[in-house]
């Protein structure tokens, strides 16, 4: 008896895909951390308890001397982390991997070798169009800290830096109003018998929140002035008791100002952010109040507002002390590196985990997202059209 055939079909004839599982090997890092060069740069990005972790995942850490000094992180204390200390700044940029708070200088990123990758923020003002071409040939993958998402779509470094820009205004508005410093006399806290401080917050934001919340603390009273309905309420609802809210109408504002004796600018744009109080506004203020324009990276939201640094903070404008420091959080190097470090570390040690930044950012949308070169190929939009280069989607290159 023969036996029957199935003849095949036409489907089975055309060739199959087939899927092969790709192992993720667990690679180790080589990290140079340079020493920040900027004037108001004091923060480093990894902290010794976390250069101690990566090295106990089998990680290589080398960083330049005195790269934590500014931050009170001793190089001692690196070394017996586990970290190589060198005086050579150009072996710390020939790292494969170089983390960075501030963007590199284009005198710095000419030290990086052709196919390396850079974490750092990327400060758009503070660049040029042949900061990117150097990156575009020396096909370097860099990623901006700021950019990366969190898995609720937040952006963890952002919202970190912000909270630690609105604590810091309201303390330092209580230091600048002190007779030490030649203020109002004015104390925050509450003291029984003793009207409140007035203070008055520009922007609903998470500066503006935790502006609010210190505010709070201190005994102050607050105004918080936004644009946005939605921010006036989940500040509101965030902070937990009912405070006072108003839009942004130039009667209720200007009233606000003629009363207080701090007001903390927390209001961004776009490219700029808008002016919010006039210079025919703070006439009309307190003299010895104190303005402290968070905002001023930006631009400012005071059309008095002029950058100050930190050696000399503070000026006189219409009988109002203006505080204008760009990069506040830096002014607290040690917690704002902890807090950038806390950012860094995790994202490290998994990187290394999966085998490498190329497995880690197919699996990761939020890590893909800070990307703003990929192998010298410009991938940020925002970018592209601030310099007028050209740019490919990240998608149609890492899937």
């Amino acid at each position: 008896m023969e036996s029957s055939i199935t003849p095949f079909s036409s489907h089975e004839l055309i060739p199959q895909e087939e899927k092969l599982e790709i192992e993720n090997r667990k690679g180790d890092l080589f990290i140079g951390i340079p020493k920040e060069s900027q004037v108001l740069e004091n923060r480093v990005c990894l902290t010794p308890d976390a250069v101690n972790a990566l090295v106990s995942n089998g990680h290589k850490i080398l960083m330049e001397a005195g790269a934590g000094k500014q931050a009170s992180f001793e190089d001692k204390e690196y070394s017996e982390a586990g970290a190589i200390i060198t005086q050579d700044t150009a072996k710390v940029f020939s790292c494969p991997i170089i983390l960075k708070v501030e963007p590199p200088s284009l005198k710095e990123l000419k030290l990086i070798k052709p196919q390396a990758v850079l974490f750092s923020a990327l400060q758009l003002k503070t660049l040029d169009r042949e900061y990117f071409q150097t990156i575009e040939k020396k096909k370097i993958t860099a990623l901006a800290f700021e950019f990366i998402k969190d898995d609720d779509g937040s952006y963890p470094a952002i919202r970190s830096l912000s909270e630690i820009a609105g604590t810091a205004s309201i303390l330092i508005a209580s230091e600048i109003m002190s007779n030490v410093n030649d203020g109002s006399g004015l104390m925050m806290g509450n003291i029984t018998g003793v009207p409140p401080i007035e203070v008055v917050i520009l922007g609903a934001g998470t500066v503006g929140e935790f502006a609010a919340r210190a505010a709070f603390g201190l005994g102050a009273n607050i105004k918080v002035f936004d644009s946005s309905i939605n921010k006036l309420r989940s500040i509101q609802n965030n902070i937990g008791r009912p405070i006072h809210t108003s839009t942004i109408q130039h009667k209720h504002l200007l009233k606000a100002l003629k009363r207080c004796d701090v007001v903390i600018g927390a209001v961004r744009g776009k490219d700029r952010s808008p002016i919010i109080v006039s210079e025919q506004m703070t006439c009309h203020m307190k003299k010895g109040a104190v303005v402290i324009d968070v905002s001023i990276d930006m631009g400012g939201c005071f059309e008095t507002s002029e950058i100050t640094s930190h050696e000399k903070p503070t000026y006189t404008r219409n009988g109002v002390i203006h505080y204008c420091v760009p990069n506040i959080p830096s002014r607290y190097a040690k917690t704002s590196s902890v807090s950038i470090s806390n950012i860094f570390s995790p994202y490290l040690l998994n990187i290394g985990e999966v085998g490498g930044l190329e497995h880690a950012i197919r699996n990761d949308k939020g890590l893909k997202n800070g990307i703003y070169s990929y192998h010298g190929v410009l991938t940020n939009k925002a970018v592209a059209e601030w310099f007028d280069l050209s740019y490919r989607d990240i998608n149609l290159l890492v899937f």
